[in-house]
């Protein structure tokens, strides 16, 4: 029997490694609505969510996709899904006034229940994000000068607006891109951030206490009617990335990307990007990996965003990794799906 040599073994690890390069594998939805949203539960069970009221789900880790049927909700953009488990789901539809709304089901999509309307014609939704089975928080577009901020401690029968008093004031336009869904980050402990744009600065709001109160912290991420941050992710409660840019110019890669080491307290540039990214999180199992998603492209780093390498193949809106796991889901125009593998 043969035996490899040292060189042998070093050879064989190069070749596993290069192997083990992300790719995308190419899935069928089922469906042509363009998809915004979409959650991970594990390696076999996702939702995705986006226009003309659609929400697809899988249980076969992609294999096979079936749409959901929401009561009444055909002229809604779901641009937001968060799923709590196999079964039980939020989905967030975006517009001005009432076309805002949040739903939630408990059985698979079979039934769902309509917990919020949003009767402010002002307001617009933009994304939401869940710490557990009971509190979460959504974002809308500041309304007169104050951040709009909802949240439930209830699991969604009850929403509730944060008190202007507990938030700084916004800037004037400045809000939330519904772009991806996720410009609302948790994790475990009651910290939440949430990316800003569309106005003379981005920046990022930041609670430690389930929302009670809040501070805000300015970025290097440019910002302008079309551009700021899209997406914010942190890995604990002090390593967070943002990306975004200028949706109208994808292939820009100026001032469209940050880090930062303290919690969120203060944000350094981050370069290399490939272009516009919608979507950023942090890769798991790996203690500096991150990927950064958009529709014309992603690209993966290992080094806490100080280099960054394409990943072959095409770009989509939204993007969720499995927890615990390197599997995920990109989502995007005329019901594309990715799998993400290693």
């Amino acid at each position: 029997m043969k035996t490899l040599t040292a060189a042998g073994l070093a050879l064989a690890g190069i070749v596993f490694l290069a192997a083990a390069e992300p790719q995308w594998e190419v899935q069928g939805s089922g469906v042509t609505a363009r998809l915004r949203g979409v959650s991970a539960v594990s390696e076999r069970v996702a939702w995705a969510s986006g226009a003309a009221g659609t929400v697809v789900r899988t249980v076969d880790g992609g294999s096979t996709w079936t749409a959901l049927a929401v009561p009444d909700a055909g002229k809604l953009d779901f641009r937001d899904v968060d799923a709590i488990g196999a079964d039980t789901a939020y989905i967030l539809s975006i517009g001005s006034g009432a076309a805002s709304r949040i739903y939630k089901t408990t059985d698979a999509g079979k039934t769902w229940q309509l917990q919020f309307t949003n009767e402010d014609p002002k307001g617009f939704f933009d994304a939401m994000a869940f710490w557990d089975n009971e509190r979460g928080l959504v974002m809308g577009d500041s309304i007169d000068g104050r951040f709009e901020i909802l949240r439930t401690r209830d699991g969604g029968k009850t929403w509730r607006r944060v008190p202007t008093g507990a938030l700084p004031p916004a800037l004037e336009n400045e809000g939330a891109f519904a772009g991806s869904g996720t410009n609302v980050a948790v994790v475990p402990g009651g910290h939440a951030w949430i990316g800003t744009g569309a106005a003379a600065r981005s920046r990022v709001l930041h609670t430690r206490d389930y929302g009670e109160t809040w501070s805000i912290a300015e970025t290097p991420v440019a910002s302008s009617a079309s551009s700021g941050i899209f997406s914010v992710a942190f890995r604990d409660p002090r390593v967070g990335l943002t990306v975004g840019g200028d949706y109208r110019k994808e292939t820009e890669t100026a001032d469209n990307a940050a880090i930062s080491v303290n919690g969120g307290l203060t944000w350094e540039a981050v370069r290399g990007l490939g272009g516009f990214r919608s979507v950023v999180a942090a890769i798991p199992k790996t203690p500096r990996g991150w990927i950064a998603v958009g529709p014309s492209g992603a690209d993966v780093s290992m080094d806490e965003g100080r280099t960054w390498t394409p990943i072959p193949g095409t770009g989509y809106h939204a993007f969720a990794f499995a927890p615990g796991s390197r599997t995920g889901w990109g989502v995007g125009e005329k019901g594309a799906i990715g799998k993400l593998i290693w």
